[in-house]
């Protein structure tokens, strides 16, 4: 192929990536434009110190591809800082919290967006996925008979919540009573709990689970013994808020189906829910108007942008994305499994060394608590 060839189709490939981003910012832009104009919002100035109402002192703004990066845990997540131990170090910022929460609803309602609803859908119904909008699917008979009626949040209001991740940074951290204790549970992915509880609890409020736990977790339910695992899994949450992102990406819809039709023919008691369409635009648009430069936000952001709406004080257990701890020790990806991840990876959909520094400001702000280290016995 001639140089000037080669170079020509170059230059064309850079113009269309440069696009193609472009494009992504501008339709998140133009949808919360159009819905909600040209509101200021304070979260950002709290992030630059630039914010009036609280009259809070500047912290660093995060930026995208900075040395924090790093996969090495910088100095300023040291162990002292954000141990569970450390409490009189952290306290709660009730005011900054609520300017959160008005804040975040300005994108979105945790209420509402929590779910559609069988108001919203018929049996047959197309639906284009969030990330694959040139493909659809269908709403079928049993996915509708799950739908909710009603919001599974609706009214629902409680003072302190935990968020529950998955890193490996929860082995052997005695947090299972600590985080059992809060008042309402937010788990992701379906992860195991118990085989762990003295590390990471029992109780679960909500739980989410992407299709892909369906093939990674169960083996496709490719069996009588996976199938009866499964329901044995979902039969513990025991009228939980099972959270499906069914409509986010093709290739899980046959995965959907199936954990739809054994929650429906064993009667699993949990409470269904299917996030709306808009869910994920509206968090991803509020983070990046506050100037956090996400490409996706990973299951634990969305967790706590939408429990920001129903509750006051937010405690953060399992989040490290990072191989090795404050001392040097590796961790797992999953505290349950072997599975690896390459947390700075540009292929990656996640940036997740971003958001635990944007999560790390907020806790030195007091906005929510982050634990990394290991807990009190209780007394």
């Amino acid at each position: 192929m001639p140089f000037e060839w080669r170079t020509l189709m170059f230059g064309f490939v850079t113009i269309l990536a440069v696009f193609l981003i472009l494009a992504d910012i501008s339709e998140v832009e133009e949808e919360m434009a159009s819905t909600w104009g040209s509101q200021k919002f304070h979260l950002y100035g709290i992030l630059t110190g630039s914010n009036r109402e609280t009259g809070l002192k500047a912290i660093p703004s995060p930026i995208a591809g900075s040395k924090e990066d790093s996969v090495s845990p910088s100095p300023s997540f040291s162990k002292n800082k954000f141990s569970s131990s450390s409490t009189s170090e952290w306290t709660f910022n009730r005011t900054l919290s609520s300017i959160i929460r008005r804040n975040v609803l300005r994108f979105l309602d945790a209420e509402r967006d929590i779910s559609i609803l069988k108001s919203t859908f018929k049996p047959g119904d197309v639906i284009h996925y969030i990330f694959d909008r040139q493909s659809t699917t269908n709403i079928s008979e049993n996915l509708y008979r799950l739908l909710p009626t009603a919001s599974p949040m609706k009214n629902q209001h409680y003072e302190q919540c935990a968020i529950v991740g998955n890193s490996g940074i929860l082995l052997n951290s005695s947090c299972g009573a600590e985080i059992d204790s809060h008042d309402f549970v937010i788990r992701c992915n379906l992860a195991p709990v118990e085989e762990y509880t003295n590390d990471v609890g029992l109780r679960t409020s909500l739980v989410t689970m992407n299709p892909s736990v369906v093939q990674r977790a169960f083996q496709d339910l490719n069996s009588e013994e996976w199938r009866q695992r499964f329901v044995q899994r979902l039969q513990a949450l025991s009228g939980s808020v099972l959270w499906i992102p069914a409509f986010m990406a093709k290739g899980g819809e046959e995965r959907v189906e199936w954990a739809v039709r054994l929650i429906l023919s064993h009667t699993v008691n949990v409470h269904t829910a299917f996030p709306s369409l808009r869910l994920l635009h509206a968090v991803r648009g509020y983070w990046l108007t506050n100037n956090v430069q996400i490409k996706r936000p990973t299951t634990g952001l969305l967790m706590y942008t939408m429990a920001t709406r129903f509750c006051d004080e937010i405690h953060l257990y399992g989040f490290w994305p990072f191989p090795r701890d404050s001392e040097g020790k590796p961790v797992k990806y999953h505290y349950y499994d072997t599975l690896t991840y390459q947390y700075t990876s540009s292929s990656s959909p996640h940036t997740m060394p971003l958001e635990f520094r944007t999560l790390s400001m907020l806790h030195r702000k007091g906005a929510l608590r982050l634990h990394t280290g290991t807990c009190r016995s209780p007394t």
